[in-house]
This record gives C-alpha cells, sequence and structure tokens, in this order.
C-alpha cells in the first residue's frame, strides 16, 4: 500500500500569521449583516399603528419643521393644532426610528431619526390646523401636501414633493428635488420654485401674480378661460415656450415663467 505524505502549507512571502484566521473573521461578519439584513426591506407606514396628540398655540402663525417623512395639513374647526403619526421603519446595528413631536412657541417639529450602519425609515403626520392661521412648513426630506387652505401657506422641501389643492390664499412653494404641484387655486398670488422638478400650477380665478421658475424642469400654468388679458413674460434656456393666453403688457395680471432645463406652456384651462 503505497503511503502518501501531505506536505505542511506554505506560507507566501510578506504573508502575516494569522492572516487566515483575520479572513475567516471578517466573511462571518460580512455573513452576519447579510443575516441581520434577511427581511429587511421597504418600509409599511400606512400599516402603522397610529398615534395622536394635540398642542396648544398661541396666536395665528404655525410654523412646522419637519424631517424624514410624509407631512399632510389640513385646516379644521379644532382649537389647538392636533396631530396624528405613522411610523416604520428598520436599523440594523443602530437605533431607530426614533420619532419626536413637540411645540416650542408657534413652531412645530416633527422628527423622525434612524442611525445605523444601514437603515430605512419613514413617517407619515397629519396636521390639522385651527382655522384662521397662516402657516410655514419646511422639510428636510420628505414630502408636503395642503388641501382648503384660505390663509397664507409657505411650503418648502429640500427632498420632496409640494402638492396643494382648492388654496385661496397667497402661496410661495419651493422644493429643491421634487415637483411642485397645484390645482383648483383662487390664491391671488402664486410665487413657485423648483431646482429640480417640474412647476405645475392649475387656477379657478384670474390671479394678480404668478412667478414660476425651475432650474430643472418643465413649467405649465392653467389659466382660467374667459378671454383674460395678461402680462406674460415667459422664457426657456433649454426648451420650448408656448403662450396660450391673450397678451397685454399693460394689464394687472402678470404671469412670469422662466426654466433653465425645460419646456414653458401657458395656457388656458380646457
Amino acid at each position: 500500500m503505497d503511503i502518501v505524505t501531505s506536505a505542511p502549507p506554505r506560507t507566501r512571502p510578506g504573508a502575516r500569521p494569522g492572516a487566515p484566521g483575520r479572513a475567516l473573521a471578517l466573511g462571518g461578519g460580512v455573513a452576519l449583516l447579510a443575516l441581520a439584513l434577511t427581511g429587511c426591506g421597504s418600509t409599511d407606514v400606512d400599516g402603522a399603528p397610529i398615534e395622536r396628540t394635540s398642542f396648544a398655540l398661541e396666536g395665528k402663525t404655525l410654523t412646522i419643521s419637519a424631517e424624514n417623512g410624509v407631512v399632510d395639513l389640513v385646516p379644521a374647526d379644532v382649537a389647538q393644532v392636533e396631530v396624528e403619526r405613522q411610523v416604520d421603519g428598520w436599523v440594523v446595528f443602530g437605533s431607530g426610528p426614533d420619532p419626536v413631536w413637540k411645540m416650542e412657541g408657534d413652531t412645530l417639529t416633527l422628527r423622525v431619526t434612524c442611525e445605523g450602519m444601514a437603515n430605512n425609515c419613514d413617517s407619515l403626520h397629519r396636521v390639522k390646523v385651527p382655522r384662521g392661521v397662516d402657516v410655514t412648513a419646511v422639510s428636510d426630506n420628505g414630502a408636503i401636501s395642503a388641501t382648503g387652505f384660505d390663509r397664507a401657506l409657505d411650503l418648502s422641501s429640500d427632498n420632496g414633493e409640494i402638492d396643494v389643492r382648492d388654496v385661496s390664499g397667497a402661496l410661495k412653494l419651493k422644493s429643491d428635488n421634487g415637483e411642485v404641484r397645484a390645482d383648483r387655486i383662487t390664491a391671488s398670488s402664486v410665487t413657485a420654485r423648483a431646482d429640480n422638478g417640474e412647476i405645475r400650477l392649475g387656477f379657478s380665478s384670474v390671479p394678480d401674480l404668478v412667478d414660476t421658475v425651475s432650474d430643472n424642469g418643465g413649467i405649465t400654468i392653467d389659466l382660467p378661460p374667459g378671454g383674460q388679458k395678461y402680462a406674460v413674460n415667459a422664457s426657456a434656456d433649454n426648451g420650448d415656450v408656448s403662450v396660450g393666453v391673450p397678451r397685454g403688457d399693460d394689464s394687472a395680471h402678470v404671469v412670469k415663467a422662466r426654466s433653465d432645463n425645460g419646456q414653458v406652456t401657458v395656457r388656458s384651462a380646457n
């Protein structure tokens, strides 16, 4: 019977003793992380439990500072600011989701924090605002929607769309990365800005001033039919311009629309 003798493994020049063990440990760490991530994925904020609270508000202005989630605003026959929230998410090797809601003066803070090697957290806040209150809302990461207000709204998001419907108070709308959209507007003054996204405005009554600028995205403005003349200043550095409303340079109804990269359309609504 032949006997085969195995030579001891050779160490490559420059190799450090114990390196295979460290590689094994590293591989085990990757496997552990992969195991931890198993089952982690998208959030289901709509299916999360609903929490409710309310905050007293002094005065006729409300400022909302939001982070990581959707904020939905409505006016209501309430004595205080009423808030509903739903929060969902997951974190690997960290902490969260950690939600915060608090009122300091006239500023309502709505925040959800997640910190870890990997995470995905989301939230939805529904805010009922006492009637007769002007609202300023700023979101660091999330969409803002508002419906039915007859007071001034100033809404902006660093990363999320702005969606407004059935409003008659003065509007200031801004998104750094997301679409700005407003429908059935009866406000006399609307200012809209989008750094990276479309602007779409639909009016139910003749406005006095519409001022829109998009750095990267088209602009569409639908004005009421009826033959009203507008002083229109529309331009696009890279895109077509179409104006389909009666024009009069001396009109008291001014429409400004400028896009650096996108089509500009000013037309009468059907």
